[in-house]
């Protein structure tokens, strides 16, 4: 298995190791050291650590945006944790064409961090139906958001939030979105130095904090 503590990360670059195999146990230690897996379907396994990060504030600083803000007063809808983790993950590949990383050896891995208790989903229902959805990896008092879909209006966004509301309600203190996306910008996204990012990782990867 890799040892990513010995991995040197290169100044300005994303791109930090490269593997042929895709191991759940390596994937979860390479969150505790700031580092993803992010590669194409029979392509060897690229391992990234960005320069600069983004991430989501968990306090006051997290934006709701005023329409979304209404509806979460109104929606009718449920919000379950960890009932559907492979579905959630399928649902993030529909009809996006960045949705291809999601492919077959990414969900085994991933299915199996959740089976080990590493990586968890939040979903959004309506009755029966799964409208919406967000995952990702929690390691220690840090949660890397990795995805998120909706199958009616504005269900991803609240995932997000209620993500956002369940982090803080459990103790997390650390949100990764990896990169800032047009999409992400209007909650609030902060950028960090990758080392200033580092340094919080290691500052909560082993805080006594559960999903």
């Amino acid at each position: 298995m890799v040892r990513w503590s010995q991995v040197v990360l290169p100044p300005g670059q994303d791109l930090v190791a490269v593997t042929l195999e895709l191991d759940p146990e390596a994937a979860f230690e390479a969150y505790r050291h700031g580092i993803f897996p992010w590669f194409d379907a029979g392509m060897p396994v690229l391992w990234w650590s960005p320069e600069p990060r983004t991430v989501l504030p968990l306090d006051e600083r997290f934006h709701v945006p005023r329409r979304l803000a209404r509806t979460l007063r109104t929606s009718d809808v449920e919000i379950r944790l960890d009932s559907a983790f492979e579905a959630v993950m399928r649902g993030c590949t529909e009809g996006r064409p960045d949705g291809c990383w999601i492919h077959e050896q990414m969900v085994a891995c991933y299915v199996a961090m959740h089976r080990a208790g590493h990586a968890h989903s939040l979903e959004v229902w309506r009755e029966d139906r799964l409208v919406g959805g967000i995952y990702g990896v929690a390691f220690g008092g840090g949660f890397a958001a990795e995805s998120m879909f909706h199958r009616e209006r504005d269900m991803s966004k609240l995932a997000l939030v209620k993500l956002v509301e369940h982090l803080r309600g459990r103790g997390f203190e650390l949100l990764d979105v990896q990169f800032t996306t047009e999409h992400l910008k209007q909650f609030g996204t902060l950028e960090m130095p990758r080392d200033a990012y580092l340094e919080r990782v290691r500052a909560v990867r082993d805080l006594p904090v559960t999903w």
